[in-house]
């Protein structure tokens, strides 16, 4: 039940070991104080558990990307991540752990004066901070936007990723962030404020 493509094999936070009967997908935003708390719950409290206790040995766990729109720097903080990835995949989860500790320095009224460029210098001063990356300027050049003198809304080097991950959410029906899917199927009864124990329980109805 390998539904992860190749290419983001970093997004995977928990291989199902010695093979995957089942796959829960969490559908996050950067910017989405909700989608913090479960991913903060997920990885220190949910995966090292399941790593522990090997409780789910067949259990994969993958992030999805659920840009939220009306943000408008929620866009650049995942093209950020998948730059991240593209540089270095073991960086993705240090950079995206990073990203939800500050994102409140990217809500709407930390970046309605400042642009898109600014942004991203940012978010590699970020990276390079915590060495997910070893290249800012690297990074830099997948994000930036080329000059053209004939504009083309051409994008940038991660622009075909994101939208890969957009078109995988829409045509799961995902609409809101945080949204838990297991084998597929999303459950809207999964909270983000579920503690540890409210995870074992519904875990072990799988």
């Amino acid at each position: 039940m390998n539904l992860l493509d190749t290419s983001y094999a970093a997004h995977r936070l928990l291989a199902a070991e010695p093979r995957e009967q089942h796959t829960l997908e969490v559908y996050l935003d950067y910017t989405c104080p909700f989608s913090a708390k479960l991913w903060h719950t997920l990885t220190t409290k949910v995966v090292p558990y399941l790593t522990k206790e090997g409780a789910k040995p067949g259990l994969s766990i993958i992030f999805r990307h659920q840009v939220q729109p009306w943000h408008p720097a929620s866009t650049l903080l995942h093209e950020a991540s998948l730059a991240v990835e593209k540089l270095n995949p073991s960086g993705f989860v240090p950079f995206s752990q990073a990203l939800f500790e500050h994102q409140r320095e990217y809500f709407d009224e930390a970046t309605v004066e400042i642009t898109r460029a600014e942004t991203y210098r940012q978010l590699a001063d970020l990276a390079a901070s915590i060495n997910a990356i070893d290249d800012r300027q690297a990074m830099l050049q997948l994000l930036d936007i080329q000059p053209n003198a004939e504009p083309r809304n051409a994008g940038n080097a991660v622009t075909n990723d994101l939208k890969y991950h957009i078109r995988l959410a829409r045509s799961k029906a995902i609409h809101v962030s945080p949204t838990v899917a297991l084998d597929g199927v999303a459950d809207d009864s999964v909270s983000s404020s579920w503690t540890l124990d409210q995870w074992k329980t519904w875990l072990d109805q799988i």
